[in-house]
């Protein structure tokens, strides 16, 4: 249902395009959301966005250096990723779901594959 792509090893300060391209049962009610996960560590909100209407959420980490954004044409969102910092090495994975809280795992029903983010210091 959900294909995660873009992940790679990036510097310190570079940028990073994550796709998620949606298929199936995900319709225009749902809502796509990235989360992260670092070794060790539980999954970590990053941002969301409703397929419906434009109304991004963001986690702490993510503002004012992230973007999510959708193209409903190609059934695909994106999540524009500036400035990387070496915290942000994780595995990012996107998910849909129609829960009302889309901070929380457990408001999805649909998850990727997931895709790695390195950032090199």
């Amino acid at each position: 249902q959900l294909q995660a792509s873009g992940g790679g090893l990036v510097q310190a300060g570079g940028s990073l395009r994550l796709s998620c391209a949606a298929a199936g049962r995900i319709t225009s009610s749902y809502v796509v959301g990235w989360f992260r996960q670092a070794p060790g560590k539980d999954h970590e909100f990053v941002a969301a966005i409703r397929l419906s209407y434009d109304s991004p959420f963001y986690g702490d980490s993510a503002k004012g250096r992230f973007t999510i954004a959708r193209d409903n044409a190609k059934n695909t969102v994106y999540l524009q990723m500036n400035n990387l910092k070496p915290e942000d090495t994780a595995i990012y994975y996107c998910a849909a779901g129609v829960g009302d809280i889309v901070v929380v795992t457990t408001s999805y029903n649909y998850w990727g594959q997931g895709t790695q983010v390195t950032v090199s210091s």
